[in-house]
């Protein structure tokens, strides 16, 4: 009985896109600051992830959820069990690579029902949660990507200029309601993200990349303190700040040499194509 009265009066966090990468770095910041977490993903790593994150001492419920879907955001919104929410980390996302005509239209939709909807209506339904008990903190994890046309790269590229704008607004919203908005835009980090989006075979799949926990920790830190945005690392911001002034021709241009498939090599020895 004292355990679970104990376990009440710890604050709690929900985490989307959990199982790996920057999600799983965010939960791991909120363990660590003494929160329950509830985190969620829509594969079966997230489990693993849970156990993990129990080692750190606090209570971890992990659901397998597609937050690409109503029913998805509703399992997660049922395993608050009416607590209050302290802090919600939206997440979750999902990439996409090659020209919008190559790719197969029901993988668009997912990205888009990912990345926009179900996000809109995860932060929706704890939103509200939020702003009758009058405190809360909301990390959303949008990217500098959201400041550049995506060639190759399109349809994700404006779902993170969608989140970007809209977690701007949602903030001044909010202002006066006890619940903060922060705006997390990393550039490339080292995740999954490259090789489920097929991007691997581009530069932008090959270059160097930043730590996720090194991520998570810079966006974890700024939410608690308030801020509305932050770019995680020097060279993100330079970009970012690149971005801003230069025009969106040059943009798209640049985005496609990185992020358009390179040809492959020939094998030593091979004759020259005709």
């Amino acid at each position: 009985m004292a355990d679970t009265a104990l376990r009440h009066t710890r604050p709690l966090a929900v985490v989307t896109g959990a199982s790996s990468g920057i999600g799983y770095e965010l939960a791991r910041c909120c363990v660590r600051r003494g929160f329950d977490v509830v985190i969620a993903a829509d594969e079966p790593q997230i489990d693993i992830a849970a156990k993990q994150l129990r080692n750190e001492g606090t209570e971890v419920t992990a659901l397998m959820a597609d937050l690409s879907t109503p029913g998805g955001v509703e399992q997660v919104c049922a395993a608050l069990g009416g607590r209050r929410v302290d802090v919600l980390c939206a997440n979750a996302g999902r990439g996409l690579g090659h020209a919008f005509l190559d790719q197969d239209f029901t993988e668009i939709q997912r990205v888009v029902e990912t990345n926009v909807t179900g996000t809109l209506h995860l932060l929706h339904r704890v939103g509200h949660i939020m702003r009758a008990q009058r405190e809360g903190r909301v990390l959303i994890t949008g990217s500098i990507a959201g400041f550049v046309p995506g060639t190759c790269q399109a349809v994700y590229n404006a779902t993170k200029a969608f989140l970007d704008s809209f977690s701007y607004a949602l903030r001044h919203e909010l202002q006066d309601s006890g619940v903060s908005v922060t705006c997390l835009m990393p550039g490339a980090t080292e995740t999954d993200f490259f090789e489920r989006a097929d991007l691997l075979d581009t530069r932008l799949g090959q270059q160097k990349k930043a730590d996720p926990a090194e991520v998570a920790r810079i966006g974890f830190d700024a939410m608690m303190r308030g801020e509305g945005e932050v770019v995680p690392g020097w060279q993100n911001k330079l970009r970012a700040a690149i971005a801003m002034v230069t025009p969106a021709d040059v943009l798209a241009e640049r985005h496609r040499r990185l992020a358009e498939p390179q040809p492959a090599e020939a094998p030593a020895g091979a004759p020259p194509a005709p």
